[in-house]
């Protein structure tokens, strides 16, 4: 008797002990269906990936989102409404749109940027900006005659900016009486900047210089080796671009390699 007794025992705390796992992986019961403690899982995952992580204080929001979710997604699908063929074509947009986030994602992972690629990234691009870079101003107009009087008026003492606030056809420089700021002559259209690098420092162009933009009248107002920014500065952005590139090429080898017909 005690035998059979223990026996029972041992076979009911067995299946008590089978049962605990399982109901400890569910969330809550919604209607008689199991929600697990996946989804919250899966779903604090994905707001921390967007940049929203859910401290533990929100642990509870959380949670009654889920359970909300699911008994909406209950009273949709016992409208038919998961049967619908608008609702199929846009499940294949999820499901794709996923899956290439998680293609593109694991790519990335396997082929990080190297702060070797960074430093040669940073090389190429100081020397394409190293050099001089020039402080002007313009005075842009439609026609040559204008241009032609503005000088002469310079000339004879007129001050740049008040005409360049008056008579500047471009509106960003000439409401801050023609200045452009520091930039590289290369920064410009060709004629513009051909014209800046012959000037010296506080001189004015003797004629007109015709762009595809109209006629401009330009002073030359400073002169100063280029102010490029040291590579600690910009490293996150240089490594976001290669990042990207990387990326862009993979995309276009598959392409390549795909057989559309």
């Amino acid at each position: 008797m005690k035998k059979q007794f223990l026996a029972t025992l041992a076979i009911t705390i067995t299946m008590a002990l089978g049962v605990l796992p399982a109901e400890a992986q569910n969330l809550a019961i919604v209607n008689g269906k199991a929600v697990p403690k996946t989804r919250l899982d899966a779903l604090a995952s994905q707001l921390a990936k967007s940049g929203r992580p859910v401290p533990p204080e929100m642990q509870s929001q959380l949670r009654d989102e889920v359970i909300a979710r699911e008994i909406f997604m209950q009273e949709a699908q016992k409208r038919g409404l998961d049967t619908r063929a608008d609702y199929r074509d846009q499940l294949e947009l999820a499901r794709q749109a996923i899956l290439i986030r998680e293609l593109f994602a694991e790519f990335q992972k396997d082929n990080p940027v190297t702060d070797a690629e960074i430093k040669a990234e940073y090389d190429k691009f100081v020397s394409a900006n190293a050099g001089k870079e020039y402080r002007a101003r313009h005075i842009l107009v439609e026609k040559e005659d204008q241009a032609v009087a503005i000088i002469a008026t310079l000339k004879k003492g007129g001050k740049f900016e008040d005409i360049a606030k008056k008579d500047s056809k471009d509106p960003g420089s000439g409401a801050n009486g023609g200045d452009l700021d520091w930039a590289a002559a290369s920064s410009y259209v060709p004629e513009f900047g051909g014209a800046l690098v012959k000037l010296n420092k506080g001189q004015l162009t003797d004629t007109p210089i015709k762009t595809q933009f109209g006629v401009h009248v330009i002073r030359l107002d400073d002169v100063r080796e280029a102010q490029l920014p040291k590579l600690d500065e910009i490293k996150a952005q240089v490594s976001q671009q290669l990042q990207q590139q990387k990326l862009g090429k993979f995309q276009d080898d598959l392409r390549a390699k795909a057989k559309v017909e």
